[in-house]
């Protein structure tokens, strides 16, 4: 079993650079296996095919980011949002597990954000995107039920989503230092939550 974990592991490594390099598309079995010093029969028999294969790759951290951004839902629904005032730095403890999550296997992260077309992980930051909308939605409209003749500024929601999540993508692929990131995403939570609050309802008629 240890022989099997390590060289499951050592072919883990060897995919991980292939798909860095030249991303899923493009990366070759025979190649990865040969790196290995295996055949390409040990892909088949430790991950059953080449999305398989890539899914070891990029799964692990790809599921502690979505670990951690569900329990950011369920802290946001369980918050008195009527009555929710914003102060500057509510927001640092999540902003801090994120950059805890994406930056402990940077790397992989990036393959997964910019090496997976062709793969069925392509397309993630959409998942992304409509996966946090729809929870903004939910949240607004627990929101907009405290304010009679507001109702939820669909556009606006939308927006608002789409920059939350390609404000994480760009910093990560921009951003090698994690300290660094840490300063850099903390005013920008600050300034979405504000933009939330201030423009997610609209009146209703």
């Amino acid at each position: 079993m240890e022989k099997e974990y390590e060289a499951r592991e050592k072919l883990i490594a060897c995919a991980k650079k292939e798909f860095q390099e030249k991303g899923f598309a493009k990366a070759s079995l025979r190649s990865i296996s040969a790196s290995a010093g295996m055949t390409t029969g040990a892909v088949y028999f430790f991950c059953k095919d080449k999305n398989g294969l890539f899914g070891a790759v990029v799964d692990e951290p790809l599921q502690r980011i979505m670990h951690t951004i569900q329990q950011h839902f369920s802290d946001d629904m369980a918050t008195d949002i009527a009555h929710f005032q914003h102060h500057t730095g509510d927001h640092d403890d999540f902003a801090e597990a994120m950059i805890s999550m994406l930056y402990a296997d940077r790397d992989a992260l990036l393959i997964l954000l910019e090496k997976s077309a062709g793969s069925s992980y392509e397309g993630i930051i959409d998942r992304f995107i409509e996966m946090i909308e729809q929870h903004n939605l939910a949240l607004a409209e627990k929101y907009a039920a405290a304010f009679p003749g507001k109702r939820v500024n669909r556009y606006m929601l939308h927006w608002l989503s789409h920059v939350e999540i390609n404000a994480y993508v760009h910093l990560v692929t921009h951003e090698a230092d994690p300290q660094k990131a840490l300063k850099k995403i903390k005013p920008v939570m600050d300034m979405l939550v504000e933009g939330w609050l201030a423009h997610i309802l609209e009146d209703d008629n």
